[in-house]
């Protein structure tokens, strides 16, 4: 591969040039795949079984998609199961929790909109990682 046509991918294509990196977490991990002004877009991988712990974002909402495996969803005090090609929203301050209670690794594509995206924008209230 020639210099030039490095330059030139990276000139009209930037986003194929750039290397997204996967987060280890004791329940799975997550790669943000693209992150601009007001939203960021991550893909998130939980392990059969796992939870993530519940929580709430002061400065974001978020939108989840279930690419494939069985979403158990709570929002407050709403349950509900998704599975692929399913959706939901979770607004901010919402508490919520993400778990997979399958037998297949949970994918889901996670769009978060809001002001602030940082990963400190989270106040976890239970976390059977002992994170809360």
């Amino acid at each position: 591969v020639s210099t030039q046509s490095t330059w030139g991918v990276k000139a009209t294509h930037p986003h194929l040039t750039e290397a997204h990196v996967t987060v280890a977490r004791p329940w799975g991990n997550y790669t943000v795949l693209e992150e601009g002004v007001g939203y960021k877009i991550k893909r998130i991988v939980v392990n059969p079984g796992a939870t993530l712990s519940v929580q709430m974002h002061f400065h974001r909402c978020e939108h989840w998609v279930v690419i494939s495996g069985t979403a158990k969803i709570v929002v407050d005090t709403e349950e509900r199961l998704l599975t692929e090609n399913e959706s939901t929203y979770i607004p901010k301050t919402k508490t919520h929790r993400l778990g997979n209670p399958g037998r297949i690794p949970l994918q889901i594509i996670e769009v978060q909109t809001g002001p602030y995206l940082g990963e400190d924008d989270i106040v976890r209230f239970g976390d059977v990682y002992g994170r809360a």
